[in-house]
């Protein structure tokens, strides 16, 4: 059983580039912290930083 879960998705949406901003290549990404790091910002922000430093 996994303690946190953290996922992080980034994603060229339709929309944004038909509607709203108009720029094609235009990104947007979607970040869920889920388990016992979920409330910590601090906690989540840190390991939010981890995580893109990796890839």
């Amino acid at each position: 059983h996994p303690h946190v879960v953290a996922v992080e998705i980034e994603a060229e949406h339709l929309c944004m580039a038909m509607r709203g901003v108009r720029k094609p290549g235009s990104k947007v990404i979607t970040t869920a912290i889920r388990g016992s790091f979920a409330g910590l910002d601090i906690v989540s922000r840190d390991l939010l930083i981890l995580l893109r430093g990796i890839s």
